[in-house]
């Protein structure tokens, strides 16, 4: 017999797809926006009050950077979709189970990505050709937000937990009051301080210090995951199932972030103007995958919950329902960003800078490139959402492959032909890449659920 849900989380195994895709969605959205307007604003603060070198010197770490949230997150995501199953089945005694055994992979990771990112930081640095002229930003930089790892790693368990149980508000609440935090901080130790780029990374850690208090305090007040002694116990097979989920997520991630760093390598070849403009556009990618990002974290959940329940009708119904209003909404996007993106790409330009012009043409072709393949990008978000939510982590690990391979040899080969404008061809293809895995994969773990299912029918007949 279910237990009483408390009120906050969402059972996503009854109504209308539709409606439960979009209302799921929309806080975390909303969350989203905050989180990349906050990064927008590091950003903006950076380049508008320190000039393009400081931005440039942010640039050329952004993958780095990435490297190591990624594989945060791969980890968290990918504990959480057990969390979703169990959720759906309303089996609570094996979500408590499953909840204390992801708290400890998350701590263990924590601190394995955290010391192993301050040892490789500066030979990765040098590795990527970072300009001597801004390396020395680069790396303090780094070496703050790297120290913040700890935080960051609470914060996306905590998120993810509270997304698996349907709670997409909390997640909201925290991080629009750390964005705001984060914005106030800028101007504080960047403008008011006078801490460079130093004050950029200590205001982020602060925000997401609070992001990171919010989710655990509403997580603790969920009935259902109340813990007695007995549930604070390690499970070996528990473990092992929860690294099959969380690993390849994590690797995927990872091998995603290794071809941008591929990128940024050659990127960095051309120059301080066009590391600048490059980065400009980097950070409104953000902005532009926010929505599809909400939308797969709903798709992982959704995908879950119904998988535990075993409905599996309502997947298929809800998938098509998310690849419609992903479609709608990156055409919607693409829209905007080509009619206004000077104007966006110009807040993180100081117009005073000599190199400013070549940058902004830089940044402008780049985002109306990646804009006119925006719902390629949507539908690479949804699909590989869903077929994680089915407990597959493979095969989207497999487009991550394919990402890096697609990235990679674009980055490599381009540039010869096309000059600048093959380095940003080459995450458009990346893109196509992972579509090429994700589709078919969705049909074959589909088809693999529905004959298991209609096997157990038999069984019972």
């Amino acid at each position: 017999m279910r237990e009483n849900v408390q009120r906050g989380t969402t059972v996503q195994t009854e109504g209308s797809p539709w409606r439960l895709l979009l209302l799921f969605s929309l806080p975390l959205m909303a969350g989203n926006i905050f989180q990349q307007l906050y990064t927008v604003v590091d950003t903006a603060v950076v380049g508008q009050a320190l000039g393009v070198e400081a931005l440039a010197a942010l640039g050329t770490v952004d993958w780095l950077n990435w490297l190591t949230l990624g594989t945060i997150q791969g980890f968290t995501q990918g504990f959480s979709i057990l969390l979703a199953q169990r959720f759906g089945a309303g089996d609570y005694g094996k979500l408590r189970q499953a909840l204390v055994n992801a708290i400890f992979l998350s701590v263990l990771c924590a601190v394995v990505v955290t010391v192993g990112s301050e040892i490789i930081a500066e030979p990765v640095v040098i590795l990527l050709r970072t300009p001597a002229e801004i390396r020395h930003i680069s790396m303090a930089y780094l070496r703050l937000l790297f120290a913040g790892l700890p935080v960051v790693t609470a914060y996306n368990f905590a998120a993810a937990a509270l997304r698996a149980l349907g709670d997409g508000k909390t997640p909201l609440v925290a991080m629009v009051a750390a964005s705001l935090t984060n914005i106030a901080l800028d101007f504080l130790f960047v403008l008011g301080f006078h801490w460079g780029v130093r004050g950029a990374a200590i205001a982020t850690i602060i925000a997401q210090c609070l992001a990171a208090a919010c989710c655990i305090w509403r997580l603790c007040r969920i009935e259902v995951l109340r813990l007695s002694r007995e549930d604070w116990r390690l499970e070996g097979a528990l473990c092992r199932r929860l690294m099959t989920l969380g690993l390849p997520m994590a690797l995927q991630n990872f091998i995603i972030a290794v071809g941008g760093m591929i990128i940024q390598t050659i990127v960095n070849g051309f120059g301080v103007a066009f590391i600048a403009g490059f980065t400009a556009t980097n950070k409104l990618y953000g902005v532009l995958e926010v929505a599809a990002t909400s939308y797969g974290y709903a798709m992982t959940t959704y995908a879950g919950q119904n998988l535990g329940a075993g409905k599996l009708d309502r997947i298929s119904q809800g998938m098509r329902a998310g690849l419609v209003i992903a479609l709608v909404t990156s055409a919607t996007i693409a829209a905007v960003m080509l009619v206004c993106g000077r104007w966006f790409l110009s807040c993180f330009i100081s117009a005073d800078a000599a190199q400013s012009e070549a940058a902004l043409a830089a940044a402008m072709k780049y985002l109306r490139l990646m804009s006119l393949c925006l719902p390629v990008l949507y539908i690479l978000h949804v699909t590989r959402s869903c077929v994680q939510g089915l407990g597959n982590t493979l095969l989207p690990m497999a487009s991550g492959m394919s990402e890096f391979v697609m990235r990679t040899g674009g980055a490599l080969l381009l540039p010869g032909i096309m000059g600048e404008t093959g380095v940003m061809c080459a995450e458009v293809l990346a893109w196509f890449g992972a579509d090429l895995i994700l589709v078919p994969s969705y049909f074959i773990v589909m088809g693999k659920l529905r004959r298991q299912s209609d096997g157990k029918r038999e069984e019972i007949i």
